[in-house]
Formats: C-alpha cells, sequence, structure tokens
C-alpha cells in the first residue's frame, strides 16, 4: 500500500465484502435463491461425509468473527496497520468467491460451484499464510480479532470444499471406483484429521482444531449407525485433542 487512500479502500472493501457475504447468504435461505434453502439442497445430494444439522451453526460463529473483524480493521488509528498490507485485498475475494459460491450452489451448478469454493479457500489459506497464524506474538487484541477469525474460517473452509467434491461426485452417480461409500468416508475422514494434526503441530492453532473437532462431532451423531466412521472420526478427535493438549502445555512450560 502507498498511502493512506489505499488503506482507506482496503477497509472500505472489507466492509463491504462482508456485508455481501451476510446478506447473500440470509437471502439465500429467505428468499429462498431459486426455491431451495441451502440445507434442502444439501440434502438432495445425500452423503455419508455431511455431519449433523447442528454442526451449520458454526457459520453464526464464523460471522460474529468476521463481524469483529470488520469492525476491528475499518478504525481509523488501524489504517496502515502491518495486518492490511498483509492480507490486501484476500478478504474481499474471499467474500466475492462466497457470493458467488451461493448464487451456483444455488442454481445446482454444482461442479461450477468447485470452482467458486477452491477459490475461497485459497484466498483463506493465503491470508493465513501470510498473517503466519499461530506462530510469532502479535498483540492480544490482533491475535483475538484478526486471527482468530481466519483460524475458524479456514478451518470450517477446510471441511466444506469436501463436502462439495463429494456433492458433486454424488451429482453425477460416481460409482466410487469399485470401493464402497464407507470406505472412501473413512479415507476422506483420516485426511482431514491428518491435515489437522499437522497443522497443530506446525502451527498450534487452537481455533482451527477446535472447528475440525466440532465437525467430526456432528459426523458421529450423525452416521452413529456405521461404526467404521463413528470410530475413524472419533479417535480422530482423541489425537486431535491430545496433540494440542501437548503442544499448549509444552508451550506453556517453555515461557
Amino acid at each position: 500500500m502507498e498511502n493512506v487512500d489505499d488503506y482507506r479502500y482496503l477497509q472500505i472493501t472489507n466492509i463491504v465484502g462482508f456485508i455481501a457475504v451476510v446478506a447473500v447468504n440470509i437471502l439465500a435461505n429467505a428468499l429462498p435463491i431459486n426455491g431451495k434453502t441451502t440445507a434442502e439442497l444439501s440434502d438432495s445430494y445425500p452423503n455419508l461425509f455431511v455431519p449433523a444439522g447442528y454442526v451449520f451453526a458454526i457459520w453464526g460463529v464464523i460471522y460474529l468473527l468476521l463481524l469483529a473483524f470488520a469492525v476491528y480493521q475499518a478504525s481509523p488509528k488501524r489504517r496502515g496497520a502491518q495486518f492490511h498490507g498483509k492480507i490486501g485485498y484476500l478478504f474481499g475475494i474471499s467474500c466475492a468467491a462466497n457470493v458467488v459460491w451461493i448464487f451456483l450452489w444455488h442454481y445446482e451448478l454444482v461442479f461450477l460451484s468447485l470452482i467458486a469454493m477452491f477459490a475461497l479457500l485459497g484466498s483463506l489459506i493465503l491470508i493465513y499464510i501470510r498473517l503466519d497464524v499461530g506462530r510469532g506474538e502479535p498483540p492480544r487484541e490482533e491475535r483475538l480479532y484478526v486471527h482468530l477469525p481466519f483460524s475458524v474460517y479456514l478451518g470450517w473452509i477446510t471441511v466444506a470444499p469436501i463436502a462439495n467434491v463429494v456433492a458433486a461426485l454424488v451429482s453425477i452417480n460416481w460409482d466410487g471406483l469399485g470401493l464402497g461409500e464407507v470406505t472412501w468416508t473413512v479415507a476422506i475422514i483420516s485426511v482431514a484429521i491428518i491435515l489437522t494434526l499437522l497443522n497443530i503441530q506446525t502451527r498450534t492453532d487452537i481455533g482451527y482444531a477446535l472447528v475440525i473437532v466440532w465437525a467430526l462431532g456432528g459426523i458421529i451423531v450423525k452416521q452413529m449407525a456405521i461404526q467404521s466412521i463413528v470410530t475413524t472420526a472419533g479417535l480422530g478427535i482423541i489425537a486431535i485433542v491430545a496433540l494440542l493438549g501437548y503442544k499448549l502445555l509444552r508451550a506453556r512450560e517453555g515461557k
């Protein structure tokens, strides 16, 4: 950013982007867009990776955290703050991708919606890396109002593209290369668990880890009758909590 005006435009873009995301997501279910709610569309692509309905309440938490970020970053005294330079217009891009995804999903353009979903994921990963979330010692306020929102958001959007891909495959009646749906679900859950453990090992990011635990718990509740899925998700929760606890204890002892 070269001058104060650049930062002012960035702050405005972030606020407008946040408002657009919330407004479109509300309208998507209130109208609803194309005659179906987001949940109804999800239910039309039944698969074993989708968690219990209550899990999606996490969107409320995400929006509250993003609201906190939008308000915090908009303060004139934070114009030119280092985190603004790191995030740049990536948050605005993530908001645009979120809005585009809603419309593509509601008009049942499932494979096209994957492009928007991965654009959202990519922008959040870049924000996460540039902020170096889970490392260093940023000011407490910045950790709470900047790092935490993107930890939780990325945690959920790590899971969402997987569900989106599964829905796309269900829409074309993919046969799973001869492997059963349970086998694929166990494999997908295992990958999500491994990625989370790697994140904890390298960053000790509490927000990210707890979102994955929340999602895994929802899968257990939804798929209680399928033992292999319940066991895999349950062991994943234990492993994530154990490693997170160990890393936090080590960090505390190191101070």
